[in-house]
Formats: C-alpha cells, sequence, structure tokens
C-alpha cells in the first residue's frame, strides 16, 4: 500500500468542504477565512521582519571585516 500524504483527491477535497459547512454553516465560513487570512499576513510579515534583522546583521557584520 502505498501512502501519499500531501496529495489530495477531488473526491477528498469536496469531503473535506462538505463537513466544513456542515459544522460552521454558511454564514461563519466568510468570517472564518478573514481571520485565516489576517494570520497568514501577520505570519508573512514577521517573517518578513526577521528576515531583514539577519540581513541587517549580517550587512553590519560585513562592515566590520
Amino acid at each position: 500500500m502505498l501512502i501519499q500524504p500531501l496529495f489530495i483527491g477531488t473526491w477528498e477535497l469536496i469531503a473535506i468542504v462538505a463537513i466544513f459547512l456542515l459544522l460552521f454553516g454558511g454564514k461563519k465560513i466568510p468570517e472564518l477565512m478573514e481571520g485565516i487570512g489576517k494570520g497568514v499576513k501577520s505570519f508573512k510579515k514577521g517573517v518578513k521582519e526577521i528576515e531583514n534583522e539577519v540581513k541587517d546583521v549580517d550587512r553590519d557584520e560585513s562592515k566590520k571585516d
């Protein structure tokens, strides 16, 4: 038996969406997606800030040499 955990087929995706609709209802889903979107945006902003800090430190260290 071959296990492919990263690949979701069409029917599995349909089942996940159907369960999601049953659990949260049609009115709650846009609110949930907005919250997820804000979370992803915040995460990307944090990653970008850390990358900039690392670049600044690296630049400062290269100037010292």
